[in-house]
């Protein structure tokens, strides 16, 4: 049927020349005439084309919203071609809001709205009608659809859902320079009518800011708008409904707008002098004073960067910003000294760091200001005229003598004098002085350069007026070095020569060691003692180089004649006062090959066969170490008796000197000792005991003349002088026995020098060297004084 129905419709748009609204729903659709009543038409059979009125559509009613009055809100009607008014047809309605919100007559199909709408919760609704026969309850006609339209009325104001907002310009923007947009929202039906439609307008704000009325976008009405004479804004927009008449709906926001800064003003110094006071003894680096330009600009574009324009005093002073208040600080970068220069004037640039250029021609973005600083007079310590004072003296330098000097001045106007101390932290030791008025430093005791070559410490001068202020400087003493070690032989060499050398060969080169401190250019000289060159069997050539050779001068040198020479080589230095040395040499007589190289230097080669094989050397070497162990054992033990029996005290290893402590009673006394051995020799002849270690080897006999009984005890010594003197198997070293008293009424005189009326200057003891080589020691002893050299033989 529906299908029939729009093909009717179209025929007649085609032969009639009107026009078919769609069938469908559509979201919008105004009435082109006021009607008399809103029919829909059941699609059924009919008889004949029937003339639709033009602008409605057959399946859609409208309803106002807010309908507020007494009786239900007509909508309109249904009918069924099928129905001849004879109440045989019932309509039904269903869909959204059936029964809750629109209600049907079921006889007449006239359908009502029973409670007011609101577009803005739903703005239309779709129900479904039907015909049926209320007898038979069958349908009449197919189920039909149709929409229930809200119609809009102006209920809802603007609003702004966004608001209030928060905008930003740059200050000294050019008119219409955009700032903002705003939107304002409508909830009534933009479709229909001018509910919806908004205009804006600025209520507050006014000159300065202008809105868009139909886009809502804000922009600056006034050029050049600064910053620092006003930064905040406030504008009130209204958003208003019916396109701005009167009597629509309005909805208003705040729009905050701020000025955000440009670089636009240069810094300026609040004034043109600063004056700033500062203490002389201000440390270097320290802070001294503060200056501000000011800048009315904001953050980055108000950042200052100060400078010293060169000139009086400016290399003395530095001056940096400070981060957080902008302001220049003035440091100090050499110490002040009022009594030198009492004030400074220099002049200090600011200027900003982040330049516009489009402010480029409002002239120079910096500014300059004058600082004078007076430095002000504080008492200071005494100054010394050196930092550090280098001072040297000599070794052994008498006590007392004076090496050096320091000087320290109070430099302050009212000069005070000043007092000097050895710090007794730095000088423990005590080996200087200082005299508290002069300043001259002193030695206190004897240096040694060997044991200390340095010595560092501290002198202290401090003011008599105010013994507070002190300072202090170091004192640094090098000991230089007296030529009073002789120079030796660096190390101990073992030197040999071949017995196959021929005249001219160096056999050993060697140089010398002084403990002194040798000066640069300092030369040794090697040569050989006088006593040894007179036949000499080597000799010593003298490089130069501090370095000599040892050179032989014979032609073959014999081990069975001489094994060992011992080379006398006196070393001198070149410092003042001269020193020398004689340093003996040991030089072995060694067996070597036609080359020269050394086979054998020990004594046992020489006597033993040529093709002995080593096993047999080494037995016979173990068998003569068995043999000397024995004798050596032997003379130990005879030894031992003859210290029990003979000595009393403690004996040298070259003199044995019995002691007699006890001295006993006189000649009659004889219970002390018995001196009879004294008195008669023969008793010494028949005890044959000597005082002193016998050689073990055979003693040559030899004859003693008879001494009679009751001699004079001098001719005895002498008469055993003589014959200690002859015999070649005496020991090797002098025995003296010292009595120290023979008692009273000895017929001999005393041995001691106890009684001795005269001193020991007063005695003479010249004879002594008359008694031969074995006496040697004594009479170097008790003799006159000379030097003796040990080693004279080559």
């Amino acid at each position: 049927m529906l299908t029939r129905n729009c093909l009717s419709l179209l025929l007649w748009v085609l032969f009639d020349g009107g026009l078919l609204i769609p069938l469908q729903p559509q979201p919008q659709q105004t009435l082109a005439t006021e009607p008399t009543e809103n029919v829909i038409h059941l699609p059924g059979r009919q008889s004949h084309f029937q003339r639709v009125k033009r602008g409605w559509v057959w399946n859609q009613f409208f309803v106002l919203e807010e309908y507020m009055g007494s009786e239900p809100q007509y909508v309109g009607k249904l009918h069924s071609d099928l129905d001849k008014g004879e109440g045989t047809v019932k309509y039904t309605l269903s869909g959204d809001g059936a029964g809750s919100v629109f209600t049907i007559d079921e006889t007449t199909g006239d359908i009502h709205a029973i409670r007011s709408l609101d577009r803005e919760e739903k703005p239309f609704y779709t129900l479904r009608a039907q015909a049926v026969d209320i007898e038979t309850r069958k349908p009449l006609e197919p189920e039909s659809e149709f929409i229930i339209k809200v119609q809009d009325i102006n209920d809802n104001e603007p609003k702004f859902l966004d608001g209030p907002y928060v905008a930003s310009v740059p200050e000294m923007s050019p008119v219409g320079a955009y700032v903002l947009q705003v939107k304002a929202t409508d909830a009534d039906d933009p479709t229909y009518g001018n509910s919806a439609r908004v205009v804006y307008s600025i209520l507050q704000g006014q000159p300065y800011f202008s809105i868009d009325p139909k886009t809502g976008v804000i922009r600056t009405a006034l050029p050049n708008m600064d910053r620092e004479v006003k930064e905040q804004y406030q504008v009130l927009i209204q958003a208003k409904d019916m396109g701005g008449q009167l009597g629509g709906l309005a909805g208003t926001t705040i729009v905050n707008i701020t000025l955000t800064d440009v670089n636009d003003n240069p810094p300026r110094f609040p004034k043109s002098i600063f004056h700033l006071k500062v203490p002389e003894s201000s440390p270097i680096g320290s802070a001294i004073g503060r200056i501000r330009a000011v800048d009315p600009d904001f953050g980055q574009n108000a950042e200052i960067e100060y400078n010293i324009v060169p000139g009086d005093g400016g290399n003395l002073f530095d001056i940096v910003t400070d981060e957080d208040t902008q302001e220049g600080v003035i440091k100090l970068k050499k110490p002040l000294d009022f009594e030198t220069k009492k004030a400074y004037t220099f002049k200090v640039e600011a200027s900003n760091v982040h330049l516009d250029h489009r402010f480029h021609s409002a002239g120079p973005f910096k500014d300059t200001a004058t600082v004078k600083i007076s430095v002000l007079d504080v008492e200071e310590p005494p100054v010394f005229s050196k930092p550090l004072y280098t001072m040297e003296v000599y070794e052994d330098t008498p006590i007392g003598t004076i090496i050096g000097a320091v000087t320290a001045q109070d430099l302050d106007v009212g000069s005070s004098s000043v007092r000097y101390f050895i710090d007794w932290k730095s000088d423990g030791d005590s080996y200087f002085t200082i005299d508290g008025t002069e300043g001259t430093i002193a030695t206190n005791e004897l240096l040694d350069r060997e044991s200390t070559a340095q010595y560092n410490f501290s002198v202290i001068a401090s003011k008599v007026s105010n013994p507070l202020l002190s300072s202090k400087v170091n004192i640094l003493i090098n000991v230089l070095d007296v030529n009073e070690f002789p120079p030796e032989i660096s190390v101990p060499y073992e030197t040999a020569v071949c017995e196959n050398a021929k005249p001219g060969q160096i056999i050993q080169i060697v140089s010398a060691a002084d403990r002194d401190l040798s000066p640069a250019g300092q030369q040794f000289s090697f040569r050989l003692s006088p006593e040894a060159a007179i036949k000499p069997n080597f000799t010593v050539r003298d490089f130069r180089n501090n370095t000599a050779g040892i050179e032989t001068r014979r032609n073959g040198y014999r081990r069975r004649q001489q094994e060992i020479y011992f080379l006398p080589v006196v070393i001198e230095d070149s410092s003042y006062p001269v020193q020398s040395s004689t340093n003996t040499m040991t030089i072995r007589v060694c067996r070597c090959d036609s080359d020269g190289t050394i086979l054998s230097c020990n004594v046992e080669a020489i006597f033993l066969p040529v093709g002995l094989s080593t096993g047999a050397l080494i037995a016979i070497l173990l068998c003569i170490v068995i043999l000397l162990a024995i004798v050596v054992l032997y003379v130990a033990l005879r030894r031992q008796k003859k210290k029990d029996t003979l000595m009393t005290s403690k004996e040298d290893i070259r003199d044995n000197v019995i002691h007699y402590d006890d001295e006993g009673g006189g000649e009659e006394d004889t219970q002390a000792f018995d001196i009879g051995a004294l008195r008669n020799p023969k008793v010494i002849e028949d005890n044959k005991i000597r005082r002193d270690i016998k050689p073990d080897s055979l003693c040559l006999p030899r004859q003693r003349p008879p001494v009679e009984d009751n001699t004079d005890i001098r001719d005895f010594i002498n008469q055993r002088l003589q014959e200690n003197d002859v015999d070649p198997t005496a020991p090797p070293y002098d025995s003296l026995a010292t009595y120290a008293y023979e008692g009273n009424g000895s017929v001999v005189d005393s041995l001691s020098s106890i009684d001795s009326l005269t001193t020991e200057a007063d005695q003479d003891y010249d004879y002594l060297t008359d008694w031969g080589p074995r006496f040697k020691v004594l009479a170097d002893m008790f003799g006159e004084e000379e030097s003796y050299n040990p080693d004279k033989v080559t």
